[in-house]
């Protein structure tokens, strides 16, 4: 088989917003040399499905500091509802934004990274709320998607389940926190390149050593 990177992200992880730019120059660089495959994690799911009301405090300290680290801006948009989380009626769940990374994916699975990196651009910049159908609508616009069609698997029983799928996979390769990324070489063998945040550099010479070892 032909290598896979595999990129195991979750739309409402804030260091994952912070990585979004160096998984789109990998993606650019490395174009030519494996697939990518973006696994959507299920961060915010069952109990941990979480009102901003609840999460909106610690973000308020987390956000700045992923600003610091990693160079990337939040929007005013979404800022208003951390820092008025009382105000904001906005629910943390990782379930749709999975299904529709699940249905772009198989549309246009070379564009897996981009779109994930505008999912949280939408979310984490201009602050809308991925709970919410139209949130998706600007994205089917700058894609071409019909937005009927996307709509409707948006709602389906099929996309859902491959969501949960990909939850679950995350898990069965013991990823517990996000952005996290793999290199897979055979049905059996993964190297781990990034745990957290990893600069572009960084996360190059691993790719590239990794890619050596098994030449």
């Amino acid at each position: 088989m032909n290598p896979i990177l595999i990129y195991c992200y979750d739309a409402y992880c804030g260091w994952c917003y912070g990585f979004s730019p160096v998984m789109v120059e990998i993606a650019k660089e490395y174009r030519d040399a494996f697939d990518i495959e973006v696994l959507s994690g299920g961060m915010m799911i069952g109990e941990n499905i979480a009102p901003i009301e609840k999460i909106g405090p610690y973000i308020q300290g987390a956000y700045k500091r992923v600003e610091e680290l990693t160079g990337v801006k939040f929007g005013e948009d979404f800022l208003w509802h951390i820092n008025n989380p009382d105000k904001s009626d906005w629910v943390m769940n990782s379930e749709k934004p999975a299904i529709a990374l699940s249905i772009f994916k198989e549309i246009f699975p070379e564009k897996q990274i981009a779109f994930a990196s505008d999912l949280q651009y939408a979310l984490n910049y201009e602050g809308r709320d991925l709970d919410d159908d139209e949130a998706y609508r600007h994205l089917l616009e700058k894609y071409a998607l019909d937005a009927d069609t996307f709509y409707s698997k948006l709602k389906s029983n099929e996309y859902k389940e491959r969501a949960y799928y990909e939850f679950a996979l995350c898990k069965q390769l013991s990823v517990t926190s996000f952005p996290q990324v793999l290199l897979q070489v055979n049905e059996s063998k993964f190297f781990l390149l990034a745990q957290g945040f990893t600069p572009y550099e960084t996360l190059k010479e691993r790719i590239d050593a990794a890619l050596k070892n098994i030449e």
